[in-house]
């Protein structure tokens, strides 16, 4: 909650001639009407007149006294909530003043500053406020468009009882609203460069960056004496047993290409908007399975290694998630034209996942994001088809290079590419990127179902048998037999046998 106490006039300056500008079209012809009088009186020899024209000239000058001296009187506060917002969603902003002189308060204007793309400026009229009262009001802001909007400072117009005078008071505090992309849920399909469990096959490393055994711990009970280290026993003077070993987290990159002439057209609707919000999308989902995610664009990387990744409680991986949301919430296009500096980010990557939102691709490019597809690792693309978009006709035009060149040369060099389209689901976009890659996956896990191979010869692994075409001579090629299920062992009645061999 941002909270300050009113400055001076707006307009530069706080001296009581900058006040005397604030004078209504009634101040002035009051202090007009005084004036008037007085030389009439002087004319004129009338002592009375001169007293009425005293009293309508001082009156205004009264009124600009007394509110020029209330600048620190009247103190006001903001309230965000929440300060981070999805693209679309709407935010509460909760607006208090108080009146903390000994006087009441005339009639009050409040005025907060907004961006433009967040609506109009709010306003609102506020009845006079007691000595050591308040009043608090609220609207609702939203915005289709991401990115970081200052909100203030709030504006605070002052009135005597009488209408004589208005100022116009500014607070020093404001406030941000960061307006990240969309996310959506995306179904929970293998991918690869995971693991399932501690035991299928996930790589261990020691414990340098553990959650839970980053140094020599000190005893506890029941651990094993064989890990005692007797060095920092000696240093600490209590017994300390060796680090563990910890699974190493799966690994993955998201790339977003922001490269500007890869994209067409602007707003919530534009394909460079569907991109950040996929990238966000599929790092989110990702950091929540236990992902270590590393954002890069086409110019380097966003965010340093392992900052994005998921930590070992909700605090921290939330944080992590917050962090880069918001370095998406301000991504915007580059002024390259080509992908080298994240094939060189990407080289000499240990490797892992990979999964990247291309814009528009001519043959060069997409031959240079076929090799940043690591040896041995999963990648993933989805390809803008800029054939489908509205194209605008600012932008250059490019050379023929048809989306189903793209997509064709991506899978050559062992990508699992997919086309966008307007209005293209990345949920479903994603699920197919899970069937497609989904090999290794065991049958009946929820990742997906099972990828089983097959070709045109008979007897290969699946049991699936190629027919004879009609007419060909030679005898029916026989099909591959399957092969009976193994049946349960049942369990030990008293556990299982000892090493011994006897029970």
């Amino acid at each position: 909650m941002a909270s300050g106490e009113a400055g001076p006039p707006s307009g530069g300056g706080g001296g009581l001639w900058v006040s005397l500008g604030g004078l209504t079209t009634r101040g002035r012809s009051f202090l007009a009407a005084g004036i008037a009088a007085a030389a009439c009186s002087y004319v004129l020899g009338q002592s009375d007149l001169l007293r009425v024209g005293l009293l309508l000239t001082a009156l205004p000058l009264v009124c600009v006294i007394v509110l020029h001296g209330t600048r620190h009187r009247v103190t006001g506060s903001r309230g965000l909530s929440p300060s981070r917002v999805h693209a679309g969603s709407e935010a509460r902003v909760h607006l208090r003043v108080d009146n903390v002189s000994r006087l009441p308060t005339g009639l009050l204007m409040l005025q907060d500053r907004v961006p433009y793309a967040l609506g109009p400026r709010p306003r609102f009229v506020l009845d006079r406020v007691e000595p050591g009262g308040r009043r608090e009001v609220s609207y609702r802001i939203r915005s289709d468009l991401r990115g970081r909007y200052p909100l203030g400072p709030l504006q605070l117009r002052l009135s005597d009882p009488f209408g004589m005078c208005e100022l116009t008071r500014g607070f020093s505090a404001s406030d941000t609203l960061t307006v990240v992309p969309r996310v959506v849920p995306l179904p929970p399909v293998r991918l690869g460069g995971e693991a399932t469990g501690y035991g299928d096959g996930r790589r261990r490393s020691p414990a340098l960056a553990g959650a839970d055994d980053i140094i020599p711990r000190g005893y506890r009970h029941g651990d094993d004496l064989r890990r005692v280290h007797w060095r920092s026993t000696a240093r600490y003077g209590e017994l300390m047993v060796r680090r563990e070993e910890q699974p190493q987290r799966a690994h993955c990159t998201v790339l977003l290409d922001t490269r500007g002439g890869a994209f067409d057209g602007a707003g919530p609707d534009s394909p460079f908007e569907w991109a950040v919000s996929g990238a966000a999308s599929a790092a989110v989902h990702l950091m929540e399975r236990g992902f270590s995610v590393r954002l890069l664009t086409d110019a380097g990387s966003a965010l340093p290694d392992g900052m994005g990744g998921h930590s070992g409680s909700s605090h921290d991986s939330a944080e992590a998630v917050g962090l880069l949301l918001d370095t998406l919430a301000v991504v915007d296009h580059s002024d390259g034209e080509s992908l080298a500096p994240a094939h060189e980010a990407l080289r000499g990557d240990g490797g892992g996942l990979l999964v990247a939102f291309f814009g528009d691709l001519d043959e060069r490019q997409t031959a240079l994001a076929g090799q940043m597809r690591r040896s041995g690792g999963t990648a993933v693309a989805f390809v803008l088809d800029r054939s489908a978009w509205p194209q605008d006709a600012r932008s250059p035009r490019r050379p023929a290079y048809s989306a189903e060149q793209r997509l064709r040369a991506l899978r050559e060099a062992g990508w699992t590419a997919l086309a966008v389209t307007p209005g293209a689901s990345l949920p479903e976009l994603w699920r197919t990127a899970g069937g497609r890659g989904a090999g290794s996956a065991p049958a009946g896990s929820p990742y997906g179902a099972p990828h089983m191979p097959h070709s045109g010869t008979a007897g290969q692994p699946g049991g699936i048998t190629a027919a004879a075409p009609a007419g060909a001579a030679g005898p029916p090629v026989p099909s591959v037999p399957s092969v009976p299920p193994v049946p349960a062992v049942p369990p030990w009645p008293s556990g299982p046998p000892s090493a011994g061999g006897h029970p």
